[in-house]
């Protein structure tokens, strides 16, 4: 089992930034693959960022430029740095864990940019 805990949601105004944040714990070794989505009121979820198997990231379109992913291995946490806020951004983030082929999920953080 894996658990995860976000932090950093919030409402900010268009353009700003928010840093979101999810700890891990759970396994002592080899968390598996980090990486955060989002659901916006209507929508689907969707994947906002990830890392890609080469070690590199990845991102949705409309976040690319503007988002920021990164990993610490050692404390087992995942950030996302969002920045130039758009109204579209608000939603529900959430942290993602795969395991195992084991989907994980934290609580989820809510996001919310106003025009």
């Amino acid at each position: 089992q894996v658990q995860l805990v976000e932090s950093g949601g919030g409402l900010v105004q268009a353009g700003e930034s928010l840093r979101l944040s999810c700890a891990a714990s759970g396994p002592r070794f080899g968390i598996g693959v980090m990486d955060w989505y989002r659901q916006a009121p209507g929508k689907q979820r969707e994947l906002v960022a990830t890392f890609t198997s080469g070690g590199g990231t990845d991102y949705a379109d409309s976040v690319k430029g503007r988002f920021t992913i990164s990993r610490d291995n050692a404390k087992n946490t995942v950030d996302l740095e969002m920045n130039s806020l758009k109204p579209e951004d608000t939603a529900v983030y959430y942290c993602h864990v795969l395991r195992f082929r084991s989907d994980y999920w934290g609580q989820g953080t809510q996001v919310i940019v106003s025009s």
